[in-house]
Formats: C-alpha cells, sequence, structure tokens
C-alpha cells in the first residue's frame, strides 16, 4: 500500500526544523561541551566554553540564533519507495520552501547568506535557498529527512586528499588539522569519509557529522572495526595538539570523531574531512502520511548553568578617546572589555574600501584611530537594537589589512580565530591590535550592544558598515602592537603541556 504524503507537511516539517535548530543545541553537544568545561585547565579556553554555553542557554530561552551565521542548508532525503507525494511542486522546491519560510520567519529572521553567482555578481538570494540537497530512494513507506545548517566558517576549513592505498589517515589527518586554524570555532566535531570517490568521501564526512556525540560510550565498549579503532586513536591524538577551544591552546580541541567509509577502488583512498563548529545544528524527522513531523522542544533543566566572571584584572577601554598609545601595552591572551563606538565591515566592505582608496575616492566614514569589527548580523526583531552579532573568521580580510592600517588611521580589528602572517606583519608595522570574540556565542554578544546604525554601504545589507555602541563588549587580545599571536604561542604551550603530562603518567 502506497503512503501519501503531503508537499505541505515536508513544507511545514522543514522549516520547522531550521527554526528549531537555530536556536536549541542538540542536548549531547551541550553536555560535550560542558563536560569539556569542567575539565578544562586553560583559563582562555575555559573562559570561551564559559561564553558559548551561556550563549546557548540566552538563545534556547530567547529563541534566537546561536551564530550570527545561520548557515548553508544541507539535507539528507531517504525516500521510501512506497510513499507518493501529493502536490505540484518538485521534491527540490518543497525542500526551498520551507528553507524559505523558515529564514523570513518574522519571529525569529535568521540571516540569509547564500549567494548566487557565486564567481561573479555574487548576489544574494535573499532567503537562503537554495539547499544542498541530496536523495536516496530506500525500502519502505515513510520520508526519512536530516536537515543540517553548516556555517561558512567550519565550512570552509573542509578538506580532501586521495591518497595512496599504503598512506596512513591518522597521519594526514593529524598534518592537515593544524593548518585549520581556529576558524573553525572548536571545540566541534570532525567527520571523516574514507573510500569510494572524492564526492562520495566527502559526503560521507557530512553524513557523519550527523550522528551524536558518544565516543564516551565507544570508549567503555571497545573498537568493533577499522572506523571505530580510527575514531578514538584520533579523538585521543587531535586533542593531544593542544589546539583548544576557539585556538587559544587547551585540553579540548575536538568533543568527538565521525569516520564513515566505503569500498574504493584498489588504486585509491579518497580522504575527506569537514569539521562541525561549536554552532552544531541538524535535526531529524520522518514523514509517514499521517501530517508534519514537528521537532519536540527540550528540557532547559538539562541546560548547565556557568556564569562568567569579569576579574578585578580585566581592562576596561573607552573607544572613543583611545589612542595609538593606549594600545601598546596590551599583553596577548588579555581580556578587555570594550565601551563607546566601533564599525564593522567585512569581506564585501573591506573589497569597496580597498577599491575606493586605490581610485581615490573618500571612504563613507572616518576610521582613524578606529575599531572596526568583522562581522555580518542577523535583523533585530522586537526591541532588539540589532540580532545576533558574533564575530567572522578574520583571516578573510588578512589581505586588505595593510591597505586598510596604512590608508585609513584604524588602530584595530576585532573577529574571530587567528590571523595569518601578512596580517600579523601589518599589524605589527603599523603598530595597530586585533581582538577576538567567541565565535558561537553571537547572541552573547549582541546583548554587549545597545544602539546600532548603518553608516556606509547600505546597499550590502548584513555587509554593510554599521556603527555598533558597544557597552562591556568581552574581547580578547589576539595579536599585540608588537605582533605577538596568543594562536601560535597559546597551543604551543599547552601541547607541551599534555606531552609532559602524558610522560608523568607513564
Amino acid at each position: 500500500m502506497t503512503t501519501i504524503i503531503r508537499q505541505d507537511d515536508i513544507i511545514d516539517s522543514v522549516e520547522d526544523a531550521l527554526q528549531f535548530i537555530s536556536y536549541f543545541h542538540p542536548k549531547d553537544f551541550i553536555d560535550a561541551v560542558h563536560e569539556a568545561y569542567l575539565r578544562e585547565e586553560s583559563s582562555a579556553a575555559k573562559d570561551a566554553m564559559a561564553q558559548i554555553l551561556i550563549n546557548s542557554r540566552m538563545c534556547a530561552e530567547g529563541r534566537r540564533p546561536i551564530c550570527q551565521d545561520t548557515g548553508i542548508v544541507t539535507v539528507f532525503v531517504n525516500v521510501g519507495m512506497n510513499t507518493h507525494v501529493e502536490g505540484d511542486l518538485s521534491f527540490d522546491d518543497i525542500i526551498n520552501e520551507g528553507v524559505r519560510r523558515a529564514y523570513k520567519n518574522p519571529d525569529n529572521v535568521l540571516r540569509a547568506s547564500i549567494l548566487s553567482d557565486p564567481d561573479g555578481a555574487r548576489k544574494n538570494t535573499g532567503d537562503n535557498t537554495p539547499a544542498v540537497i541530496h536523495y536516496k530512494m530506500v525500502p519502505g513507506d515513510t520520508i526519512d529527512i536530516h536537515v543540517a545548517a553548516k556555517g561558512g566558517g567550519s565550512e570552509a576549513k573542509s578538506k580532501f586528499a586521495m591518497l595512496n592505498p599504503s598512506d596512513s589517515v591518522v597521519d594526514w589527518v593529524l598534518s592537515v588539522v593544524p593548518t585549520m586554524g581556529a576558524g573553525w570555532c572548536p571545540p566541534g566535531m570532525l567527520g571523516i569519509g574514507i573510500g569510494g570517490t572524492a564526492e562520495k568521501a566527502m559526503l560521507l564526512a557530512k553524513e557523519a557529522l550527523l550522528d551524536p556525540i558518544d565516543i564516551q560510550l565507544l570508549r567503555e565498549r571497545g573498537a568493533s572495526n577499522r572506523a571505530e579503532e580510527l575514531r578514538l586513536e584520533l579523538m585521543s591524538k587531535v586533542n593531544d595538539l593542544g589546539i583548544g577551544a576557539q585556538g587559544l591552546g587547551g585540553l579540548t580541541t575536538v568533543l568527538d570523531v565521525k569516520v564513515k567509509d566505503y569500498p574504493s577502488h584498489a588504486a585509491n583512498k579518497a580522504v575527506a574531512l569537514i569539521p562541525n563548529c561549536a554552532a552544531t545544528r541538524h535535526a531529524h524527522f520522518v514523514l509517514d502520511g499521517s501530517g508534519p513531523a514537528m521537532q519536540t522542544p527540550p528540557n532547559l533543566d538539562d541546560w548547565p548553568r556557568v556564569s562568567w566572571e569579569i576579574g578585578d584584572s580585566v581592562r576596561r577601554v573607552n573607544l572613543d578617546t583611545i589612542t595609538p598609545a593606549d594600545i601598546a601595552d596590551w599583553q596577548p591572551g588579555e581580556t578587555v572589555l570594550l565601551n563607546g563606538k566601533i564599525l564593522t565591515g567585512r569581506d564585501a566592505a573591506h573589497k569597496r574600501m580597498v577599491d575606493m582608496i586605490a581610485k581615490g575616492e573618500p571612504l563613507p566614514v572616518d576610521f582613524t584611530n578606529r575599531f572596526i569589527y568583522y562581522v555580518g548580523p542577523v535583523d533585530p526583531v522586537g526591541d532588539e537594537v540589532v540580532g545576533p552579532a558574533g564575530p567572522t573568521t578574520a583571516t578573510r580580510m588578512d589581505k586588505f589589512t595593510r591597505t586598510v592600517l596604512e590608508k585609513t588611521g584604524l588602530i584595530g580589528m576585532i573577529g574571530k580565530a587567528e590571523r595569518g602572517p601578512l596580517a600579523i606583519e601589518a599589524i605589527k608595522d603599523n603598530k595597530a591590535v586585533y581582538l577576538m570574540a567567541v565565535g558561537g556565542a553571537a547572541y552573547l554578544v549582541s546583548k554587549a550592544i545597545i544602539n546600532s546604525k548603518v553608516v556606509g554601504f547600505a546597499d550590502l545589507g548584513m555587509e554593510a558598515i554599521y556603527e555598533f555602541e558597544v557597552k562591556d563588549m568581552p574581547v580578547t587580545v589576539a595579536v599585540d602592537s608588537k605582533g605577538s599571536s596568543v594562536h601560535t604561542t597559546g597551543p604551543k604551550i599547552w601541547k607541551q603541556k599534555i606531552e609532559e603530562h602524558k610522560l608523568v603518567i607513564q
């Protein structure tokens, strides 16, 4: 007997799932971060995880996005061969209508990040469509759907290699993870796909990230196949790298490692690695013809209550009166609370500014002795000044940094993760500073913003130049005016500490 499934039930279920995952972390993820937080010995990493946990509870209570980057939607659909979809749209159009409604929901507007013509005009589609959709035809009388919303920062760190059959997967993973920096917002998960062809390995890695965090259960029962052996070995060895939360150095870089494999050609060993960030977002539902499948809200009592303490040694600064001399003694790893007005700008704004500088055209705002925040905020709802406004990956602005520092009078930048050698050299030469805000704490950060207005490039939407007025916005000095980077020193120190600890145990 054929199961009839209405297209509107699929649309409603996709919309509900995407709204749900925008503000509810999976419980297994929260439990794993909390456990890592409790055992963390690095104060900087512990502080970052505290902000992630506080942000998660705030988002669950306020039903607002965990991260300002509400992701590109990926959908895995298993279509039962005894089902029939009743409606007039293609299956892709059905899924995309659910995405469209979810991202334009007036009660919780989600940021549209999808651009058409990716190597040309790069025009925002306005509703975060189209999704990336994968189908399988399977026996059965239901339609089984997984939806995920993947942030651009973690997706950008995806890796692939076609290894020789005798090459070590472990060696390859350990060689590439340190090159990923912190732009994928650890602590998170690594999805690893092995075998098949190039595209199959990447698909396996992405699918692996849908599985729950259960590495502790695997440790207790032991590995039963090669994929599970790899999970255990890589979990230990990746954390031994000392990269830590947000790349600041610490005991926990990954919360779990997932491995899926597939038969491969005798001459090949395709290996893919895709990280999932601190904004882990995925949901699963099954349609059986009885109506839409709605997500069940979690019990908020399951969220740990973590406090973030502002110590006496924390430096408060007034950005409205700051000068280059004031930032000269800021130290890497130091916590700073920002007060006053900052400007914003990310990829599109930086490119336009550099083009205008080259043409001798005036910029829309004076950057002298100002700080710029790399952010693309979510639109506000209700009485919000701004929606979730966490940092974007700073390395994408590296190629613009020297020009902007030397030609505009800018003295400070705020973003996510590390800076590359080009940017660090420019920061050192211009005696500027780079500050790091916690990726994965976007709603928490937005609560420090007490006023917001667009002051330039309004046509760029979320990539316009805003002026934010902030009160006690927490950041960490990541690169000081002498060019010292905490993302270099922190992991190095903690890798050594972990190695020394293991020697003592032995």
